[in-house]
């Protein structure tokens, strides 16, 4: 972690774990403000951004929405960290269209609380109109970085990847840093597989890939109404299709945001 903060944040004075979540919900600020990670500046408000994230926890979190190697355009006609949107096909930059997306980094960047930091991300919409890379516009930066945090969680208590699970919550049940999707109908954490004997949950394997569609697939109860709702059932024929973590998060909350789930 750079030594910018190894000192006292805030309300947490010499905390180093909620330094470290700190620098996981800041660690990708470049992207929302469209430079590349090698000419970033590493401060914006006054506030250190942009760092490397402890744990290994960034390349664990790419590896579960990326594939490994260099990276390759995917999408031709499409360059930029705006997200293209897996129902539509389009741009996102049209939805942030009248909001002021400097402000919305502001905020987050100078939240000193890990834990309200944690709730702005989950909550944003501003983030979800940005992808966590353009070679793969359909993933999700938003997504990314609360998948970044929670494992930076579950690394800092000690939990291995491959003790980790998907858990299913009920609606509107915040964990704080590990739920890393959220809606009045349930929620989704990453926590570890022994401490979830109560909820539905399915392991994340012995190390990070593009898992999701398999993990999804594993749930021994889904929290979707398939049996009397043609949404859901649409819903999750396409979850068990997606490969990318961040991009079926984003998906699930595209289709909520859309209206088309009732």
């Amino acid at each position: 972690m750079s030594d910018r903060l190894n000192g006292a944040i805030a309300g947490h004075p010499a905390t180093s774990a909620a330094n470290e979540l700190l620098v996981a919900y800041r660690h990708d600020i470049h992207k929302l403000t469209g430079d590349a990670h090698d000419h970033a500046d590493d401060m914006f408000a006054g506030v250190p951004v942009n760092d490397p994230v402890p744990h290994g926890a960034d390349s664990d979190a790419a590896a579960l929405s990326r594939p490994a190697g260099q990276p390759q355009q995917t999408v031709e006609a499409h360059g930029s960290h705006y997200r293209l949107s897996l129902c539509t096909g389009r741009s996102q930059r049209e939805t942030i269209t009248g909001s002021d997306p400097e402000a919305t980094i502001r905020e987050l960047v100078t939240e000193s609380d890990p834990e309200a930091d944690h709730r702005a991300w989950l909550t944003n919409a501003v983030v979800s109109a940005f992808n966590e890379s353009v070679y793969y516009p359909y993933t999700s930066l938003k997504y990314h970085t609360l998948l970044v945090g929670a494992l930076v969680d579950n690394y800092c208590a000690g939990h291995g990847f491959d003790e980790l699970a998907l858990v299913v919550d009920p609606g509107d049940t915040l964990v704080p840093y590990r739920t890393i999707y959220t809606d009045e109908r349930f929620c989704l954490r990453i926590s570890p597989a022994a401490t979830c004997e109560d909820r539905p949950y399915a392991r994340l394997g012995s190390h990070p890939h593009r898992s999701w569609a398999t993990t999804w697939q594993r749930l021994p109860a889904h929290p979707l109404a398939t049996d009397t709702d043609q949404w859901a059932r649409v819903l999750d024929t396409n979850l068990r299709r997606i490969r990318s973590w961040s991009t079926a998060l984003q998906y699930l909350d595209d289709v909520r945001d859309g209206g088309a789930w009732q």
